[in-house]
């Protein structure tokens, strides 16, 4: 077992399963009729639209931290970005933050309707579980529990009750308040991520107790960096309006904390999570990877 030490200096993002999952939702094929190909072709753009592909390649390394081969996780690593971006697709629409800009091009709002961008969310979330159905090869008790982690991520439990909290208000504005919005709205479905990626790996409860400490930081850790990011980051560099957290009058760590100690949080909670693999039995080198680089990310 690798130590956190030897894994912060010397691992990195694992860009290869990024790629890994590029390629094959390249290939994804929904069967559509001609008739519905703008909304299939609504979705690609904000499916295939870039980004680091942090879901699932989570979910991939930490199948591959306990010998199951990325590639046989495809499916359902793919499904989870299907949800993410169906997540962001909504959450950019003018009910919402009203955003014309992802990932450096126009949102599918702007490209395509409100209406059609509502749809594309509503397949991409659709197909996610379709594919995971047809495609993803293991136990059907396994998958059964599989969908509904990720269900729960998505719901009331996880990003829908997050987004309701943060655009029809939450009471108070102190920490507990914006650390339940996102540990609803974002860490539900990083953990999420990793659970399922044990569970189709064959982990025991005891090792999931474990890999569910280590997201939970995590995604606490992707939170404070994405806050601190809106405030000092550039369009141009995120890819989206930066400042638009103080526009919208939105509950973030560094509303609530301040910049200064915001970050501190963000040091603190990369080195928790870093910890916490560290008494995980598996190779856990490429999951410190991916957490040194949501701590280091510019974007």
């Amino acid at each position: 077992m690798r130590t956190q030490e030897t894994d912060a200096v010397t691992v990195a993002y694992p860009e290869h399963l990024a790629q890994m999952l590029d390629d094959f939702i390249r290939g994804l094929d929904y069967g559509e009729d001609a008739p519905v190909s703008r909304l299939s072709e609504a979705m690609g753009y904000s499916l295939l639209g870039g980004g680091k592909r942090i879901r699932p390649v989570l979910l991939m390394a930490t199948g591959a931290a306990f010998g199951r081969d990325p590639r046989e996780l495809l499916p359902t690593a793919a499904a989870l970005e299907m949800i993410h971006t169906y997540s962001l697709i909504h959450d950019d629409l003018p009910a919402f933050d009203d955003d014309d800009l992802r990932r450096g091009k126009p949102t599918c709002h702007v490209k395509f309707g409100e209406n059609v961008a509502i749809l594309a969310g509503d397949a991409l979330f659709a197909e996610a579980f379709t594919l995971i159905c047809e495609r993803q090869r293991d136990d059907p008790a396994v998958l059964l529990a599989v969908m509904g982690e990720i269900a729960e991520a998505t719901g009331v439990r996880g990003i829908a009750g997050g987004q309701y909290l943060d655009v029809c208000g939450i009471e108070g504005n102190g920490p507990e308040t914006v650390q339940k919005l996102h540990s609803l709205k974002t860490g539900r479905l990083i953990i999420a991520c990793v659970r399922c990626g044990a569970m189709l790996s064959g982990v025991g409860e005891r090792h999931i107790g474990k890999l569910t400490d280590f997201a939970a930081e995590l995604g606490l850790l992707f939170q404070i960096k994405d806050d601190i990011l809106d405030v000092v980051g550039e369009t141009a560099m995120l890819g989206k309006q930066a400042g638009a957290d103080a526009r919208l009058q939105r509950h973030t760590y560094v509303s609530v904390y301040g910049l200064e100690e915001a970050e501190r949080l963000a040091g603190s909670s990369r080195d928790k999570a870093l910890e916490a693999l560290g008494r995980i039995e598996g190779e856990t080198g490429e999951l410190a990877g991916i957490t040194n680089f949501i701590y280091e990310r510019q974007k």
